[in-house]
């Protein structure tokens, strides 16, 4: 059940972000009037804080398979700033 959340987060983020590069191409065109501008600008700020939250919680879930000094292998949550 959880691969289905997961599965549907992904479909959800890649959604938002196909809508985010459309409004950007219409705002960029600079043929909306400024309500649509301005409806076009308070959506894309709404769908890059949920972009946002759906990368910060992918983060949250990458771990880094390591080998321990005596060979055996286990995870731990990765941390960008450790050495590879």
């Amino acid at each position: 059940m959880a691969g289905e959340k997961s599965t549907a987060s992904i479909a959800d983020f890649e959604k938002s972000l196909d809508e985010l590069e459309k409004l950007v191409r219409d705002l960029e065109q600079g043929e909306l009037s400024l309500e649509q501008s301005l409806t076009a600008f308070e959506r894309g700020v709404k769908l890059t804080r949920e972009c946002q939250q759906a990368l910060k919680t992918a983060e949250q879930r990458v771990e880094q398979l390591v080998e321990n000094s005596d060979g055996t292998l286990e995870t731990r949550p990765f941390t960008p700033d450790e050495p590879a």
